[in-house]
């Protein structure tokens, strides 16, 4: 029971730690580097506190057009497995908070382009959308940015569906 406090503890300090600072620079996509006119918003909104290009229905980013017509077992059983890697310390798949709230409902409260955006880059989403930052002063904590990449992102989004009934 110990040990499993003590990792429990440590899981905790390192997110508080990981999630310090006020560094967005590090997990928003240059468009210099990428080209794409569709990362161009998560630059504006961070270098200008225009939230005018935020759209609540998609976030920031560049997830546009996600398919979600046909539910994909194996996918989300990849996104339960790096769920548990990276997730899982901070979010239940139930409606219980953890340190984050927990995904129960969540794929029936936003569109995958949101939930795609913001588990890809939160900085600058957490920056401009009011419920994010209700849900920060809730949680006291930043969600750190976990470098997930499109595969990644898209496997957790089917987890997600999955954890909400998804068949």
């Amino acid at each position: 029971m110990n040990t499993l406090k003590t990792i429990a503890l440590t899981v905790l300090t390192l997110a508080l730690f990981s999630c310090g600072g006020d560094k967005k620079t590090d997990s928003i996509p240059s468009s210099s580097t990428t080209g794409t006119a569709s990362e161009t918003p998560a630059v504006a909104a961070e270098s200008s506190p225009d939230a005018n290009k935020y759209d609540p229905k998609r976030g920031l980013g560049k997830h546009e057009k996600i398919d979600v017509s046909k539910f994909d077992a194996a996918m989300a059983a990849s996104g339960k497995k790096v769920a548990e890697v990276k997730c899982t310390s901070c979010h239940k798949p139930t409606e219980e908070k953890l340190v984050g709230p927990g995904w129960k409902g969540v794929t029936q409260k936003q569109t995958p382009e949101w939930i795609m955006n913001f588990i890809s880059n939160p900085d600058p989403m957490i920056d401009v959308d009011p419920e994010l930052q209700k849900q920060l002063e809730l949680c006291l904590v930043r969600m750190p940015n976990q470098s997930l990449n499109d595969t990644e992102a898209r496997e957790i989004l089917e987890y997600m569906r999955e954890i909400d009934g998804a068949k």
